[in-house]
């Protein structure tokens, strides 16, 4: 069952990319999929939503959105570096409008006193257009609330993007 706040962000995200003639791709890491969950939810979105790459490990993000080896060494798969590179990757991949990635520690544990349990980073791409980031410092508030919060960000972000 998805969150009422997150099935309305959702399906007022998907509206505003069909208005738009625009198609979604996500890229997720700490989420596991639930920004493509919550926006599949809603009956018609296919139209909107063409795929999803839950790219949880490294090696995955390499394979599949082609985040260069390199990059997660010198950044770290949670970076606003690697956001990016998921994002545009998950564009390049799915060939849509817009995507969207997120990368960050969910905890509990799992972090570090650089990278703390809360920190999540996003990313958002347009094709021919710009890629926004935004980090987000949630703090320790468990893994569900932390997920739930980011999936929130990630749909803010699309909606950005696809009005811009």
């Amino acid at each position: 069952m998805i969150d009422p706040q997150i099935e309305a962000r959702a399906a007022q995200v998907l509206e505003t990319c069909r208005a738009a003639g625009l198609t979604i791709a996500t890229a997720e890491s700490c989420t596991g999929g639930l920004v493509a969950g919550a926006l599949t939810a809603v009956a018609g979105s296919s139209d909107v939503v063409d795929r999803g790459f839950v790219t949880y490990s490294n090696l995955a993000k390499q394979q599949m959105l082609g985040v260069p080896e390199a990059m997660l060494a010198t950044y770290g798969a949670v970076s606003e570096q690697t956001a990016g590179a998921m994002a545009r990757g998950a564009l390049a991949a799915a060939g849509t409008g817009l995507s969207v990635a997120i990368t960050g520690v969910a905890g509990p544990g799992g972090g570090s006193a650089e990278k703390p349990a809360g920190l999540v980073h996003f990313a958002a791409a347009k094709k021919g257009g710009p890629v926004l980031h935004r980090e987000e410092r949630f703090g320790d508030i468990g893994r569900g609330e932390i997920r739930r919060r980011s999936v929130l960000v990630a749909l803010d972000l699309l909606e950005t993007l696809a009005r811009f």
